[in-house]
């Protein structure tokens, strides 16, 4: 379950939103600078609203009406952004295991080897990020988000910066994250075919406000 209440102020509108959304996948659509990727940062606690309310299944991240604000170390949300943000000088094995530095020490649900597996980037573990392919990076930082072992993982646009091959290439991956693992995914999007295939449920903002959310035929 992911649930958001939230007004913040942002430039010259508001960020409204209302909705809880029972589902492994959450798409949130809507035209250029309608507050998409804002709203992924106030779920990660990268931003902090005027007033709200978010959790996510029994966390609950920021209760402003009870004084509650966990700060986003402590909120264990694996973000993606559009661009991969790799560490140049790193190789793919150690960019992966960064993410684990930031894992709880109370047990592990994600494994080095099982993400390497899902991912198919074996090969690719000795590599330098500047020997791979936009595809083959945004798997890694894929994988580094999972290997934190995140209770949400966000994802703002994963796909916009690679072609169309490499684009279905990922969504399968993604497919198969949803599946494979027990992670509520929250994913930011502007396709009508990403979120027809992925999302159990969509949100849909304009300007900042909600205009309306629903659950999708996927359910």
């Amino acid at each position: 379950m992911i649930e958001i209440r939230l007004r913040h102020k942002l430039g010259d509108f508001e960020i409204l939103a209302d909705f809880v959304a029972r589902a492994r996948v959450l798409a949130i659509c809507g035209p250029s600078g309608a507050g998409k990727t804002t709203l992924l940062n106030l779920i990660a606690g990268l931003e902090r609203p005027r007033e709200g309310r978010i959790a996510i299944d029994d966390a609950v991240f920021l209760d402003t009406g009870r004084g509650v604000d966990v700060p986003a170390r402590r909120r264990r949300v694996g973000y993606v952004f559009q661009e991969p943000r790799l560490f140049p000088h790193l190789s793919v094995a150690t960019n992966l295991n960064y993410g684990a530095r930031f894992a709880p020490a109370d047990g592990k649900l994600v494994a080095f080897g099982d993400v390497v597996d899902l991912l198919g980037v074996a090969p690719l573990l000795e590599r330098r990020p500047a020997r791979l392919s936009g595809g083959e990076k945004q798997r890694i930082a894929i994988g580094r988000a999972l290997l934190s072992q995140p209770r949400a993982l966000l994802l703002d646009e994963p796909l916009s910066a690679i072609d169309d091959a490499r684009r279905h290439e990922i969504l399968g991956l993604i497919e198969k994250l949803r599946d494979a693992f027990a992670i509520p995914i929250v994913f930011v999007s502007h396709r009508v075919d990403e979120v027809e295939r992925l999302a159990d449920f969509v949100a849909r903002i304009e300007k900042g406000a909600l205009v309306g959310s629903d659950e999708t035929a996927r359910r």
